[in-house]
Order: C-alpha cells, then structure tokens, then sequence
C-alpha cells in the first residue's frame, strides 16, 4: 500500500462521499478550518495498486502541554482496514521526527468492539487519557418524511416542539452571515461565564464558518423570544449529513423549551439541503453515567429518535518521554470535570 498526499479537493472529497461512517473533521474544509487557526496541516491517500482506499487529514497541534499529531475521526475509508492504520502509523513516525511532536493521537470512527480495539493495542497504541465528543455520538436516520420523523419521537419532545410552535413570541431564524457570529459568540460567552466551562473561541467560530461557508455548507440558528435571542446553534451540513457541532441556550428561559423547535427547524433544514442523516455530536449513556456532564444534553438529543454510535476510544501512541507527563495533566483535568 502507498501513502501520498492529496491536492485536489474533487478527489478527497468525492472520496468521502463514498463512505458511510464519516464526519467534516475529515473534510477538506475542515483541514482549512485548522489551516485559518495556523496549524500545519497534510491530506494524506492511501493506495491499494493506484487505487485510492483511504484518506487521513492529519494535524499538527502545539499546545502549552506539547506537540503531537492529531487525526480526528480518521482515518476514513469505506471499510476500516489494519494495513490503512499500519500504514499510516508508520508515515507518521516520519512526520512526528521531522516535527519534534511527541505522540501521535487518533480519534477513529471504528466501532467500538475488541476486534478493532485489538488492531490499535497490537500497533502499540494505547488508550488516551482525555475524554471527548469524538468517541461517541447520537444520529437520527432523516430520510423519512418529516411526520414519520415526528411520530417516532419521544412523546414529551414531539409535545413541546408543537406547543413551542404555537407560542408567538417565539421566532426561529435562520443566517449564514458571518457578522451575527457576534450575536452567538455573546450568548456562548454569557453562557460559559455562569455554567463555569470554556466554550469555542471567537477565532474558532469565525474560522470554521469561514471554511464552510464558500460552499453554503453552514448556517447559525437562533431562537428568538419577544425578539432577544435566548438560544443559538451552528450547524455544520457536509456530505450529506447535518451537524449540531455548536450550541448554547439560557436556562433562565428553558421553561419555554426554545431549544427543542430550533432543533427541529436545523433537521427540517437538513432535509432540504439533502441530507439522509442527522448527527447529533457527542453522546454519553445516561442511564450508564447518570452525573456526567452531557446526561442531561444526550438526553434532550434522544427525545429526538435516532441511535447511538459509539467508537474505538480515543488512542495514544507515545513517541518520547514527554508523553507522560502530558498524559498525567490530562487525566487529572478529566477527572477534576467529571469525565
């Protein structure tokens, strides 16, 4: 198998295309996303007899705690294969030596089973210390009409959606200018300050709509009471597939259950642009890990119908001593939130 990097858009993404189990943290605009954050980027194929089977965007991510490569939600192919992971573990290597980084960390989309656990444990991986939305995560099959979608809903979710929808003082709009990021960087702001948690940076927002926005492939939503905006997402659409990758409501206001009609409005969207899923982002079972911190989100996010995906946790593979002292902070941070 050979491994070469890619500069044509078209073929990267008509690639992926192809794939069933994916998300944008593989596409082409998300490598520019990173690209606008200034991190060095490498879109690598992989080829079976000139034949392209799988693609990588790797990233280089320098962190106060460390250099390290980073591939989220890769590498994709249109079945997971031990040769593609081998193969670019080993090319890898090469770049982390030419880039000074000290491990290599990988989010799969592999399901999450002891066959492919196995794969990454024999590679000489390991299980990573953090804990993210990357390894697992909520999707509702949107091929439906939209009153099959709403009949297999939870009944107290497709109840509150009606009533919200009756109540006029409440608005949902739509816009895909980059100028009303401000009024959603201001709601996250607000938002984080009280619920003590560190949302996206402005710089993030505005590099990610900026990535997608050429291609008409993002759009903020925002629910509205007696004109003030109370509740806003972002929502990222990419190959077929809608993302509710950003989010923020007041609780003062959740008596009103906003959230749940703005939601339905981003999958009615979805729908429109053509898309045969809906993913919901990071999951957690509730019923599992009743006190963690996405409990109460996953829970709204199953009321919705849908089905979890959970994959492969994410793995390490040290390449220096400064591995571990970074692996240490980041277990000791995850613990501290309840991870």
């Amino acid at each position: 198998m050979q491994i070469r990097e890619i500069t044509d858009k078209h073929i990267w993404e008509d690639f992926l295309q192809q794939c069933e189990e994916k998300t944008f943290f593989q596409s082409w605009n998300w490598g520019e996303f990173h690209e606008k954050m200034g991190r060095k980027i490498w879109r690598f194929g992989f080829y079976n007899q000139n034949e392209l089977v799988g693609v990588a965007l790797v990233v280089k991510v320098k962190a106060r705690r460390g250099t390290f490569l980073a591939v989220e939600h890769g590498p994709t192919a249109k079945n997971p294969q031990s040769q593609i992971l081998q193969t670019l573990l080993e090319k890898l290597k090469e770049v982390a030596k030419e880039e000074d980084a000290s491990f290599i960390r990988i989010s799969p989309t592999w399901k999450k089973n002891e066959e492919n656990e196995k794969v990454f444990r024999d590679l000489g991986f390991r299980p990573s210390p953090t804990y993210a939305a990357a390894e697992s995560s909520w999707k509702l099959d949107i091929t439906p009409r939209e009153e099959e979608i709403l009949a297999h809903m939870r009944k107290t979710t497709r109840y509150l959606i009606r009533q919200v929808m009756k109540n006029q003082n409440v608005e949902i709009t739509r816009s895909e200018k980059k100028e009303d990021l401000e009024i959603f960087d201001i709601l996250t702001r607000e938002i984080g300050k009280r619920q003590q948690f560190v949302p996206f940076s402005r710089k993030y927002s505005e590099s990610e709509f900026d990535a997608f926005s050429k291609d008409n492939a993002v759009s903020l939503f925002f629910g509205k009471y007696k004109g003030e905006v109370v509740a806003a997402a972002l929502i990222v659409f990419w190959s077929g597939i809608g993302f509710y990758h950003q989010a923020a409501s007041r609780g003062e206001y959740a008596k009103l259950s906003i959230p749940y009609l703005l939601q339905w409005e981003a999958i009615r969207e979805a729908k429109k642009r053509g898309c045969v899923l809906y993913d919901f982002w990071g999951y957690v079972d509730p019923k599992k890990y009743p006190n963690h911190p996405w409990a109460g989100p996953t829970l709204f996010k199953m009321g919705f119908g849908g089905k979890a995906y959970e994959y492969v946790k994410t793995q390490d593979y040290p390449l220096s001593w400064k591995y571990w002292p970074i692996a240490i902070f980041e277990l000791l941070r995850k613990k501290r939130r309840r991870l």
